[in-house]
């Protein structure tokens, strides 16, 4: 199956994997192509929930059962990499994921 994913930045680009594959498989595809850690990636499929790929299963999940068709739009997120201790913690840090969830409250009117 081939799926188009698209970075925040606007980059979009394409990547196959076989009707059988797992998340991370898609991830190590993606880490491959683009040069990116793929331990640090998150993944949001486009379709009318807009959810978190592998939420519930994990990345051992197949991307068949994630909801990942054949043509199928993800949208890709980083894992912000740990702050150290000695960093200044005055400032709330959110993971992607977070900003994302705060986000998607804002859009359907619920408070943070």
């Amino acid at each position: 199956m081939k799926v188009a994913v698209e970075i925040l930045t606007g980059t979009l680009f394409y990547i196959e994997v076989g009707n059988d594959a797992t998340v991370a498989d898609l991830k190590k595809e993606i880490g491959a192509q683009q040069k990116l850690p793929q331990d640090r990636l998150i993944l949001f499929l486009d379709n009318k929930q807009t959810r978190l790929i592998s939420e519930d299963q994990g990345d051992g999940a197949t991307l068949v059962d994630c909801g990942v068709r054949d043509g199928s739009h993800i949208y890709l997120f980083f894992d912000p990499v740990d702050l150290d201790e000695s960093s200044d913690q005055s400032w709330p840090h959110y993971s992607c994921l977070e900003q994302a969830s705060m986000s998607n409250r804002g859009q359907k009117g619920e408070g943070i």
